[in-house]
């Protein structure tokens, strides 16, 4: 094919997705809003069933939906029929998955779903379907054409799907004020759940951090950065506030012959860049490298701005962000 051009193919299925996803957002209405409404209700989890591509697909709502707190997993509707039905509990609500809602493998599900009244969701683009006839709520997709116009393999559909999905996962989300925090109790591991510890998690404390009197001389305040390992000191006032650091770059910049004699509040840097405990790492990262002076240390304060840790950009690397 000599004059295929993969480039102009790739932008038809991305223009024929985008058109598809258009759609999909101007026919957002009253149906999205009431099922939403209905699973935030729920007392149970949400059960994700299709086949085939809409299966994978489910799949993904599944995991989306119990990583934001909304508890939820995937049921193949072949095992369903062989048993799995028992795992759809009371409280819990079915979410179907089928874009010519005439999937005969949902057949099973379906009846259960309407003898035992559990709630039934169908994920369809087709209104007058069995899918959507049987169900008590509908999450209607656009019948936009696939982007594999010769074949009609899933590819538009299962974007859409996955689009929705994804609305439905962000508007339980919301609407339970789920924050950060809570995000992370999902995602402990790798560089999100990193980028979702908080700073206390991380910090140095208590007899780590490196602190002295302002009014130390330059003598005691090398031997205390010496053995605490971190390139530099909080010097405080009277009161245990935070005056502001000595770094080593601040040693080179005022290295003379009576350096060790001179008191620290000559050689400190006033008013550094703290951060707090409760924030968060990707945060206190950001902090961190922002503007025209990067910093390797970022000093941990309380409210009355009195030093309770200390971060070093180590720390960060450590715990996988970049």
């Amino acid at each position: 094919m000599p004059d295929f051009d993969p480039a102009r193919s790739a932008r038809h299925v991305i223009a024929t997705e985008v058109e598809g996803l258009e759609a999909l957002h101007a026919s957002i209405g009253e149906a999205f809003s009431e099922t939403v409404n209905r699973l935030r209700e729920l007392t149970g989890r949400v059960i994700c069933a299709g086949v085939g591509k809409s299966g994978h697909v489910a799949r993904k709502i599944a995991a989306t939906l119990a990583s934001t707190g909304t508890p939820a997993y995937y049921v193949h509707p072949t095992e369903a029929s062989h048993g799995d039905l028992g795992m759809i509990g009371e409280g819990d609500a079915v979410l179907a998955l089928s874009k010519s809602g005439e999937t005969k493998e949902l057949g099973d599900l379906i009846a259960y779903c309407r003898r035992f009244g559990v709630p039934l969701i169908a994920m369809t683009a087709k209104p007058d379907s069995t899918l959507a006839r049987a169900g008590d709520y509908l999450l209607a997709i656009p019948d936009a054409p696939e982007a594999c116009g010769e074949t009609r393999a899933p590819t538009t559909s299962t974007t859409l799907m996955m689009a929705l999905g994804d609305a439905v996962a962000v508007a339980l989300l919301e609407s339970r004020g789920f924050t950060a925090s809570d995000f992370k109790t999902f995602h402990p591991g790798g560089a999100l759940g990193a980028a979702l510890a908080s700073v206390g998690d991380i910090m140095h404390a208590g007899d780590a951090v490196p602190v002295i009197s302002q009014d130390a001389a330059m003598s005691d305040v090398l031997i205390e950065m010496s053995s605490k390992s971190f390139g530099c000191i909080g010097l405080l006032e009277s009161d245990g506030r935070l005056a502001g650091i000595i770094t080593d770059g601040d040693l080179r910049r005022h290295m003379g012959a009576d350096l060790v004699n001179r008191p620290a509040h000559e050689i400190m840097t006033r008013n550094p860049r703290t951060g707090r405990a409760e924030m968060l790492a990707a945060d206190a990262l950001r902090q961190m490298t922002a503007g025209d002076i990067k910093i390797s240390q970022l000093f941990i304060v309380d409210d009355g701005n009195r030093p309770v840790g200390i971060l070093h950009l180590h720390d960060l690397l450590r715990v996988g962000l970049s």
